[in-house]
């Protein structure tokens, strides 16, 4: 048995600065990196988990998830593009010790870091966490209200036992990140 951190979408563009920014998005990028210092100079017995995993918006020509005019529900201002500094990680999530990198949404919007595939190997991310014997997962990251939301839905209907860090979350809105923490409950998801 062994757990595992989903550190979601962290990236340059969904934090201030980038193109479709949360507010708080640094904040939660510094709070991350300062976890990761400590768990990373951590022995090994006394780590919380046995794996830290990432995602990440990595769209090539997700179709209508980009638009011009966007309804910021279903289409979104252009993003996490392939190539461009704004898919990269956000400085302030430093170091990033990594066992894999999930991309998502390369030609289709992708909110669930299970709809990613692990960037080296083509894997899905629930078939690998299985292949490593994780049962558990906690998660954090960009946005609490969407992509959190969804990775961690699809975490406990995968049959993770799935817990979310609230305060290493930043939501793009109070009423859509307050509705999201009712469902997450209402799923039987750990918040803390």
């Amino acid at each position: 048995m062994s757990r595992a951190l989903i550190v979601v979408d962290v990236q340059n563009d969904f934090c201030e600065g980038g193109s479709l920014a949360v507010s708080g998005g640094a904040d939660v990028a510094f709070r991350i990196g300062e976890l990761l210092h400590r768990w990373h100079d951590a022995e090994p017995a006394d780590r919380s988990w046995t794996y830290v995993v990432a995602t990440r918006d990595h769209h090539i020509d997700p179709g209508d998830h980009f638009s011009a005019t966007p309804d910021y529900v279903n289409s979104w201002p252009v993003h996490c593009v392939a190539g461009t500094d704004g898919v990269g990680f956000h400085p302030n999530l430093d170091p990033q010790p990594f066992d894999a990198i999930f991309d998502k949404g390369e030609y289709a919007a992708a909110y669930s870091g299970f709809e990613g595939k692990c960037h080296e190997n083509g894997q899905p991310l629930a078939d690998w966490l299985r292949e490593k014997g994780v049962t558990e997962v906690e998660v954090c990251g960009i946005a609490t209200d969407y992509c959190v939301r969804a990775t961690a839905l699809d975490a406990n209907r995968e049959g993770f036992g799935t817990t979310v860090l609230t305060a290493l979350t930043a939501g793009v809105a109070p009423a859509s990140t307050e509705q999201t923490l009712v469902d997450l409950r209402t799923a039987g998801i750990t918040l803390t």
